[in-house]
């Protein structure tokens, strides 16, 4: 990765060169449960009702600034992925002045040959089976914290949860970085 950093800066001199990270979990209506602190004799109790409804939240990190951006979206595919990518570049302002190295995971609408990538995006592929290197999976557990030991009756008023969170998290800069960054990250 670092080479490839340098590479950008080289190919793009006049250009501020970033390297961000990015992933999407699938979130939905079959609760997340979590260890809870109760006291001594009591148990706690979390109301479940599973469903399978599905929402994707697409998470894009800066690690070495704790910078974020978030979508919420209702699939993972190509298509999307490609309208995600547009809203993102735009959102950062990639283009002539700032390029982006995305680090992504190999899911299959990642390397689909129908991603188009917006000016001033270019993608590094992690290598398969790798989670551990990927600074946005540690996004998850603070992302969903809102949504742990809750049922919810719609996906709508899950997506609200998670619309709050993630405006809060936008603010969360330093604690986003110190989750994130990576000593190895470039």
């Amino acid at each position: 990765m670092p080479e490839r950093k340098t590479e950008l800066a080289q190919q793009f001199p006049n250009a501020t060169v970033e390297v961000w990270s990015f992933d999407e979990p699938r979130l939905g209506l079959k609760p997340i449960l979590r260890k809870v602190w109760a006291r001594v004799g009591e148990r706690p109790v979390a109301a479940v009702n599973y469903r399978y409804e599905w929402t994707y939240l697409y998470g894009f990190v800066e690690p070495s600034t704790g910078k974020t951006e978030w979508l919420i979206l209702p699939r993972v595919n190509a298509e999307w992925f490609n309208q995600s990518l547009e809203v993102f570049a735009r959102q950062v302002g990639a283009g002539t002045d700032k390029q982006i190295l995305l680090v992504v995971d190999g899911a299959g609408w990642h390397r689909s040959d129908q991603v188009v990538l917006p000016e001033g995006i270019h993608l590094e592929l992690l290598p398969p089976y790798s989670p551990e290197l990927q600074p946005a999976e540690r996004l998850w557990r603070i992302a969903d914290e809102p949504l742990v030991n809750r049922s919810f009756n719609t996906i709508d008023e899950l997506e609200d949860i998670l619309c709050e969170r993630c405006v809060t998290l936008l603010s969360m800069t330093d604690e986003i970085r110190a989750l994130t960054n990576y000593d190895w990250w470039p």
